[in-house]
């Protein structure tokens, strides 16, 4: 199961289990999960009750608990939380293969983006980046999904999209891989904002303003980072910004709805057993946009909430109570 044609997926929540689901329609996957009941049961039972349960599994999955098993993979897959993704790449040691980044943060502490964490932890991948509008459910049971596909290295990139590419799953190419990572970081946190929207029942034309200027705020931001403007309005910007703030199946805007219905961050971080990257995004990114000199104020007052400095029915006042300017982005 491990021979030069396996995929290997590190990270077996919901979307890693997707994303096994994905790839396996094109060869053998081995995927790894830490838990070992979850092991279990996608081995045994086809399925991953915890995580992504009801879903049969494809039969050309194998699931391990032992990174080393991921040796002789041709490529791998990155699944795991963002702020725990240095971690794992150094128990993973060396690689000098292609390094697929599915995880969507920014690195508390080092303001760094997944492609520079990988770089640093592991300076002989082929680093690319997957990232787009999907849930994993949907994609999982084989709903029509797009996702940008970002390497600077467009030779090694091309085989990778053929092997994961199928009916219901169209990668896009793009060199952009900064751009490509920017809009799935800063769109958790926009999300958040718009879970608050929800949970204080402000309607859908404040949702609706709350993606208008999030995508504002996302584009000043990307673009001092280096991102390209094209990029941030396709798939992995605008294109995930829209689907993860128009769903409460999104875990950041569930996350958001509760804050605003009067819930702590921290009692929905006691509670959750799936990440709201969002929550920890927040900080590093409104510290990285101050950094910058860029105004962000949706991710400002976002901050503010899981922090506890204002309550949610003061948020809707902070943003709307701002000195009226020209729109642009």
């Amino acid at each position: 199961m491990t021979g030069p044609a396996a995929l290997g997926v590190v990270g077996a929540g919901a979307w890693g289990t997707a994303l096994a689901q994905v790839a396996a329609r094109g060869g053998p996957v081995t995927l790894w999960a830490r838990e070992a009941e979850t092991v279990a049961d996608i081995n045994a039972r086809r399925e991953n009750r915890t995580f992504l349960p009801g879903i049969p599994l494809d039969n050309g999955i194998a699931a391990v608990g032992d990174l080393g098993a991921l040796a002789e993979c041709a490529a791998l897959m990155m699944v795991t939380p963002a702020q725990h993704l240095r971690a794992v790449l150094t128990q993973i040691g060396t690689w000098d293969r292609p390094l697929i980044l599915c995880c969507k943060g920014i690195e508390t502490g080092t303001k760094k983006l997944m492609s520079e964490v990988a770089a640093e932890a592991l300076p002989d991948a082929c680093i690319c980046v997957l990232s787009g509008p999907t849930f994993a459910d949907e994609v999982a049971r084989g709903l029509p999904a797009a996702v940008t596909f970002a390497c600077e290295n467009e030779a090694a990139a091309g085989p990778l999209t053929q092997r994961i590419a199928s009916a219901a799953f169209r990668p896009y190419y793009s060199d952009d891989v900064t751009g490509a990572e920017i809009g799935g970081a800063v769109k958790n946190v926009l999300a958040i904002a718009c879970g608050v929207a929800a949970g204080l029942r402000l309607g859908k034309n404040a949702r609706a303003a709350l993606i208008s200027r999030g995508f504002a705020e996302m584009t000043r931001f990307g673009l001092a980072r280096g991102a390209r403007a094209e990029t941030l309005a396709g798939l992995s910007g605008l294109g995930d910004l829209v689907l993860t703030c128009s769903s409460e199946a999104s875990r950041n805007m569930s996350f958001g709805k509760a804050l605003g219905e009067g819930r702590s961050a921290a009692e929905l971080m006691a509670d959750r057993v799936t990440v709201a990257e969002g929550v920890f995004t927040a900080p590093v990114l409104a510290e990285a946009a101050r950094d910058l000199g860029i105004d962000m104020p949706i991710s400002e007052t976002v901050l503010a909430l899981i922090e506890g400095r204002i309550a949610a029915a003061d948020a809707r006042e902070a943003l709307m109570a701002r000195p009226l300017k020209e729109e642009r982005p």
